[in-house]
């Protein structure tokens, strides 16, 4: 084992040694971009906080900075019996597997993929609907008729991001472009706000006039970016509109807050899907975006977001239909 292991080990046991100082129910296990990378992570964080506020009980928490910490941090969780033990993201699911075998007395859940085993809760969303909506938004918002797409690290899921937001945008304008890039192939590319405003940029230079970034902590740079062009910009996950405002014409909401206090207030095992129909993803307005969506857009989406729930529009899936495959 090189020294810089021997260290990498010695920090990640620091760690949650002193989280195991505070007794404590469930524990968390964040994914790459970090708890406060105002997007994905930091909604779980704020479901387990107002899990935390309404029990007045403690919870057990890890950042992940490197791939080799997952399996360890949930390891040492499930040694000191917490329960359920919540990993954070579709990279942790083999973890999750494997460690839920060698302690089948504890209770363990994965959002964002699907481990089937009798002591782990799967969440997952239709991230395809809510990004459908986001994506008429933004055709009916852009006067060139050519918006983008800024995914993170290039993985089926992200695409379903990508496949919902064209459908919808084709479905507001039949005749909009859509440019899509993604920012690479690794854990990094949740947290490159640089390359991200690199690939906004480009994007605006080809006449695109709104973007929605489903890209975690390299959204920023795509939010900025937009507001230095006088562009529009679409968050994700968590409601980004305050972020920039004026610049945010609204934000894709996945709720992965409401599922990971769920799943803190009472395990369920089995899996979940959580799509418009649950509240489970949708899109945000507020007083720092309200003036961007007229009132016709907001009734046109509204009326979109019914016939989905309805199911008279069906929103192909990237991962399970042949729609949008690239």
């Amino acid at each position: 084992m090189t020294s810089k292991t021997n260290l990498q080990w010695a920090v990640l046991t620091a760690a949650l040694v002193a989280s195991f100082q505070v007794a404590a129910e469930p524990a968390i296990v964040y994914d790459m971009g970090g708890k406060f990378d105002k997007s994905f992570n930091e909604a779980a964080y704020n479901g387990m906080e107002r899990w935390k506020k309404e029990t007045g009980k403690q919870y057990l928490e890890f950042e992940v900075s490197n791939e080799s910490q997952r399996e360890q941090a949930i390891r040492r969780m499930a040694e000191k019996g917490a329960s359920p033990i919540i990993a954070m993201s579709f990279s942790q699911a083999s973890a999750i597997e494997k460690i839920a075998k060698e302690f089948p007395k504890l209770q363990f859940a994965i959002i964002d993929d699907v481990v089937k085993l009798p002591n782990v809760q799967s969440v997952v969303f239709k991230e395809q609907e809510g990004s459908f909506l986001v994506g008429a938004l933004a055709a009916m918002a852009s006067k060139t008729g050519k918006v983008g797409f800024v995914g993170g690290m290039d993985i089926p899921l992200i695409r379903k991001f990508q496949c919902g937001y064209e459908q919808g945008a084709k479905y507001a304008n039949p005749k909009a472009e859509v440019f899509g890039n993604m920012t690479g192939t690794t854990g990094a590319a949740w947290n490159d706000p640089a390359r991200g405003g690199e690939l906004a940029k480009s994007q605006f230079s080809k006449g695109a006039d709104v973007v929605f970034a489903a890209a975690g902590g390299t959204g920023m740079g795509v939010y900025q970016a937009a507001k230095d062009n006088g562009k529009l910009a679409i968050g994700v996950d968590s409601n980004q509109n305050h972020l920039q405002p004026g610049t945010m014409l609204t934000s894709m909401l996945k709720r992965v807050d409401v599922a990971v206090y769920e799943v803190s207030k009472k395990f369920t095992p089995g899996m979940s899907s959580l799509g418009l129909k649950e509240d489970g993803v949708g899109y945000a307005v507020d007083k720092n975006n309200e003036k961007l969506i007229t009132a016709d857009m907001k009734k046109k989406v509204e009326a979109a977001k019914a016939d989905i729930i309805s199911g008279k529009i069906k929103v192909a899936d990237y991962m399970a239909a042949n729609a949008c495959k690239y």
